[in-house]
């Protein structure tokens, strides 16, 4: 779940910039409505952001029920599966299966929202994995700013319930200072897609039960939760160096998996962050400096 460095609580200002997103998006397709609600911040460029500060984020919401009805998406950004239904789905942040054991604020239905051209891209990726016998799996798509400040409260307080399976052997306290929490994130610009490879036909995904014993991340494929991936030598959000792309201490499989995800995601044009062997950014994103924070329902 990389998160940009440079954003540290209590210095950095969050604003609504309704007008240079709705002009944006009106490149990107759609139909013209009122922009999506985003948050300008300091770009790596050094650009400043328009004055005024955004209200506090509102607390986690958990997912709708099933088959209710889903909120139109923003101009410029679409759902993945009105591209390419094909993909797989399992959007963590809206169950409790992530690291910080509960929904994420922002997160309202398991639904994987993107920029029109990252999700385009991506089809041409799943069309390239399926003819050599994968399919894409996503986690994690757009993910709105105000599930970035529920990490970061989450980060300031005691609880560390998921502990054992997504950050065994770091301290909660040093998950800012060595970089594994922080903001704001790619992923709020919508083309940065968290995702996995999965072997075609897929078998099921299983369901994660609240009580089930904790194992790991850095445990063996046939320890750990038993998701559908092939090995790719770690799980999903998994804040340990093992998780480096290139980690030294990969078996075989499991370096020559990570390899064949990024040879595929280069052909839609994404690239990898080195840190987490599941995080790839497209290139040329249609919003490279607009964070956005409109929920995922």
């Amino acid at each position: 779940m990389y998160l940009a460095s440079g954003w540290r609580v209590g210095w950095v200002v969050r604003v609504l910039v309704a007008a240079a997103a709705c002009a944006l998006a009106a490149s990107c397709g759609g139909p013209a409505r009122s922009a999506p609600s985003a948050r300008a911040s300091h770009s790596a460029t050094g650009s400043s952001p328009t004055s005024g500060v955004s209200p506090p984020a509102a607390e986690p919401s958990p997912p709708g029920p099933s088959g209710a009805s889903l909120a139109p998406v923003p101009p410029g950004f679409v759902a993945l599966p009105d591209v390419d239904p094909s993909i797989l789905t399992d959007i963590r942040y809206a169950t409790a299966h992530n690291f910080v054991g509960r929904p994420v604020a922002g997160y309202r239905q398991p639904r994987c929202l993107l920029a029109r051209q990252a999700a385009e891209a991506l089809h041409r990726v799943q069309t390239a994995a399926l003819a050599r016998g994968y399919s894409l799996k996503v986690y994690d798509c757009y993910r709105p700013q105000q599930a970035v400040d529920d990490f970061i409260r989450w980060a300031g307080d005691r609880d560390q319930r998921m502990k054992a399976e997504f950050y065994p052997e770091v301290d909660k306290s040093a998950l800012f200072d060595e970089g594994y929490i922080g903001g704001p994130t790619a992923h709020s610009r919508g083309s940065t897609v968290d995702l996995t490879l999965v072997a075609a036909p897929h078998g099921d995904q299983p369901s994660y039960p609240p009580d089930r014993p904790l194992v790991a991340c850095t445990a063996p494929a046939g320890q750990r939760f038993p998701d559908n991936s092939i090995d790719m030598g770690t799980g999903f959000d998994c804040f340990d160096p093992l998780a480096h792309t290139a980690a030294p201490g990969l078996s075989t499989v499991a370096r020559d998996n990570r390899a064949l995800l990024t040879r595929l995601m280069a052909t839609g044009g994404f690239a990898n962050y080195p840190k987490e062997w599941w995080h790839y950014t497209l290139g040329g994103e249609p919003f490279p400096r607009t964070y956005f924070d409109f929920p995922v329902e």
